[in-house]
């Protein structure tokens, strides 16, 4: 959240916050989404299990943050534990349904 639209941003493995650039099934764009970041490995794993959408309660959900190819590829000079990105937005991937 508080790195939309820059480029290119910075990832910490660990907790992550999101937010919807554009409609997502019944989700609007104010909805917020909450997962893990992973920076091992040449790609970035960021997958998401829940999504806020204000005065409502948090739906549960598996998703996955991909771009072209299902890559998320960081820059070279990342460092352990960092994952630098060309991009701040990405495609999402439901892995499951909403329950």
């Amino acid at each position: 959240m508080n790195q939309t639209d820059t480029s290119p941003i910075t990832l910490y493995d660990g907790p992550v916050e999101s937010m919807l650039n554009s409609p997502l099934g019944t989700l609007p764009t104010v909805t917020r989404l909450y997962g893990r970041v992973w920076t091992g490995g040449p790609q970035v794993v960021i997958r998401y299990y829940e999504a806020h959408v204000p005065d409502e309660e948090p739906i549960p959900i598996c998703a996955v943050a991909r771009l072209a190819r299902g890559q998320l590829k960081k820059k070279p000079e990342s460092k352990p534990g960092t994952a630098i990105l060309e991009f701040s937005s990405a495609g999402l991937y439901l892995v499951n349904s909403f329950r």
